[in-house]
């Protein structure tokens, strides 16, 4: 297990990340972790992967965003754009060769903003995301898996206070600001959509609450481009975490992974 390393680089927080794998980047294709709403960089697919990494001798780059885990910073103070700028800087100050960008939830957001955005303005560092898979992706989720589904209670409670406070059957209730969803208005992927060069998969489960299976296909239609393939995961939660649901994830990575090397189909 590699030592937490600690990034000062942003003016945002003090940003925890771990690398697994070789410590030189000059090997084959590695793998690039965004996790979460409110997950940390250890949690289970994020371990899994790093798992695949030490043992494929890959690089694998996790992190906590700014409020998150281990890093510094209020959760409540965290918005899109302020994730999206630690992403961008930690694939662009951490990462040298390949990767495969892998997003979860929240994370299937930000990898698609992160690969527009390199792709408008670095576009050799865009040239090294081999491949993308997202699990659950929430993409333009303050609108329509937040705003859209507030009652107007909650509406009127968040424009009078700032805030709502939303219960999570996975732990702690979300505290979730007026600032996120007007942030967040502005990231907006689903109407404008995304052209992407390299193979990407949606992995999703049927039985998701958070993120269902009808919003996957939104991101499905969205996301426009040569290998893009959307798979249903009959009986699979949110969580996507069961041991069956996690070795389907690393033959994802790895079967992209491999491709980018040359060694696999």
């Amino acid at each position: 297990m590699p030592a937490t390393q600690y990034d000062d680089n942003l003016k945002t927080a003090s940003i925890a990340y771990l690398k697994d794998g070789p410590n030189d980047d000059l090997g084959p294709c590695g793998i690039f972790w965004l996790g979460g709403f409110m997950s940390d960089m250890n949690g289970s697919k994020a371990e899994s992967l790093a798992d695949l990494a030490r043992s494929t001798r890959r690089t694998c780059l996790r992190f906590d965003y700014s409020g998150h885990g281990q890093s510094s910073g209020l959760f409540a103070d965290g918005t899109i754009s302020q994730w999206l700028e630690e992403a961008t800087h930690m694939f662009l100050a951490h990462t040298r060769n390949k990767r495969i960008i892998v997003g979860s939830s929240m994370g299937g957001w930000l990898a698609q903003l992160l690969a527009s955005r390199l792709k408008a303005e670095d576009p050799s560092a865009f040239r090294r995301i081999a491949g993308m898979v997202l699990l659950a992706p929430a993409t333009d989720m303050t609108l329509d898996l937040m705003w859209d589904r507030f009652s107007k209670d909650q509406k009127q409670e968040m424009a009078e206070n700032g805030f709502i406070r939303q219960p999570s059957q996975y732990g702690e209730a979300y505290t979730i600001t007026l600032k996120l969803i007007e942030d967040g208005a502005t990231h907006r992927m689903l109407d404008k959509g995304l052209d992407l060069p390299f193979p990407v998969r949606i992995l999703q489960g049927t039985e998701d609450v958070e993120v269902p299976p009808a919003h996957a296909a939104k991101t499905f239609d969205a996301l426009r481009g040569p290998d893009i393939t959307l798979s249903y995961i009959k009986g699979g939660d949110h969580r996507l975490s069961t041991p069956l649901h996690l070795r389907l994830l690393r033959e994802t990575v790895l079967q992209l992974a491999e491709r980018a090397d040359g060694t696999g189909v």
